[in-house]
């Protein structure tokens, strides 16, 4: 099913479901430099729906106009917040906000304050821009109070890892899962004697486990 939801007024961005059997819900946001349809978020996409799981995608309003630099944080806001609340009210009232890199901060943002997403995933977590570890992004992160789950690459430019275990690793409400020699994009290399496609199972078992174990399809 394909839907357009107005994020604010006048203004609209397009959505795309995928009925499933477990829940919860997952709301499926992409990063900075793709949109829904590109292959980075539909092999998420692929992947939970294949383990039973229903999916929703959207573009950011950046992505909806064709535009490829990233919308205001607000706006950002704005628009995942109006997707939330239609998936809540149009399609099931579990939700998880899954999101790679920007889209996962962004979740992250939105479940710290009063969204009624029940929790979410960060897959590769922009911690910081890439050679400025000085601009931490965690000013939020100690508010959430509901599960959240990280998963990360010890390779990632953006996420340094002596940093996440200072700053993030042992925050209340957060599991981690390590993704050995992943990068920013979960890629391995051949000496870590795994694959890419290995690696990215990896990524999407670790998802459904913290999907399934959190018991939030029970209300």
């Amino acid at each position: 099913m394909t839907a357009e939801v107005e994020w604010t007024p006048g203004r609209t961005v397009t959505v795309r479901v995928i009925d499933g059997d477990r829940l919860p819900v997952v709301l499926l946001a992409h990063g900075a430099g793709v949109d829904q349809d590109h292959p980075a978020q539909t092999s998420v996409r692929d992947g939970l729906a294949t383990r039973g799981f229903g999916v929703v995608t959207f573009n950011y309003p950046y992505k909806e106009a064709g535009r490829g630099r990233p919308d205001r944080p607000d706006v950002l806001l704005a628009c995942h917040r109006s997707v939330v609340e239609w998936v809540v009210g149009n399609v099931a009232s579990r939700v998880v906000l899954v999101g790679r890199s920007m889209g996962g901060r962004i979740g992250t943002m939105l479940v710290a304050g009063d969204s009624p997403a029940a929790g979410a995933v960060a897959l590769a977590y922009p911690l910081h821009p890439i050679g400025k570890p000085d601009r931490l992004r965690v000013e939020h992160l100690p508010a959430i109070r509901v599960p959240v789950l990280m998963v990360v690459g010890d390779r990632d430019p953006m996420c340094t890892m002596d940093l996440y275990d200072r700053h993030v690793r042992d925050l209340p409400h957060v599991a981690t899962v390590v993704i050995r020699d992943g990068d920013h994009s979960f890629r391995v290399r051949r000496s870590s004697g795994r694959t890419n496609d290995e690696a990215r199972e990896e990524v999407l078992d670790a998802v459904a486990a913290f999907l399934t174990s959190n018991r939030f399809g029970v209300v």
